[in-house]
């Protein structure tokens, strides 16, 4: 029995069948994977315009970014240990005379491990003073333009007005050096 000898009806049937058999094929084979394609690409291509604009913009911030960079890198701790203790302990008796406060005990101690490129000195300070000692105190050290970040400030009444205060105080100084290994 051939194609041309079948009736109209069939004749189109047959014809609707096959059209629908290719358009199935063509859609799964070629549409859907090329639509799919197309969505993934959109989504890379935003992404990529997204991090061109992050690039650009970084770009623009770089002369800043690099004197930032530079104004922390001068203002670190001296690499040697000792100088560097030497410094903030200098700077903190500097800031206790010209504000009146007495100190009850000082600690220092470096924190940070051999593989890690900086170190930090953890400096822990317990004082006494008035409120607007120990507030300028505090200004002074915020102020500083060495590295130093306060991680911890307690102050506590030490009388019923609370004209006689206790500061303790945990300060973190950065040098741009590795602790070193004991030995």
């Amino acid at each position: 029995m051939k194609f041309t000898n079948l009736p109209n009806r069939q004749r189109l049937l047959v014809i609707g069948a096959a059209a629908v058999v290719a358009l199935y094929i063509l859609d799964s084979v070629l549409i859907t994977p090329l639509t799919k394609l197309w969505q993934e690409h959109s989504v890379e291509i935003a992404e990529l315009q997204k991090s061109v604009f992050n690039g650009r913009d970084t770009l623009a911030r770089a002369q800043q970014t690099q004197r930032i960079w530079a104004e922390m890198q001068a203002n670190a701790l001296p690499k040697d240990t000792a100088q560097a203790q030497q410094e903030v302990l200098a700077a903190f008796d500097k800031w206790r005379i010209a504000n009146n406060l007495e100190f009850s005990s000082q600690r220092p101690q470096w924190k940070g491990r051999p593989a890690d490129r900086y170190s930090l000195m953890e400096y822990r300070v317990d004082a006494t003073g008035t409120m607007p000692t120990v507030s300028r105190f505090l200004y002074d050290l915020e102020r500083s333009p060495l590295a130093l970040r306060v991680d911890s400030v307690e102050i506590t009444s030490r009388d019923d007005f609370g004209q006689k205060l206790t500061l303790g105080l945990i300060v973190s100084g950065l040098r741009l050096a590795p602790v070193e290994r004991k030995q």
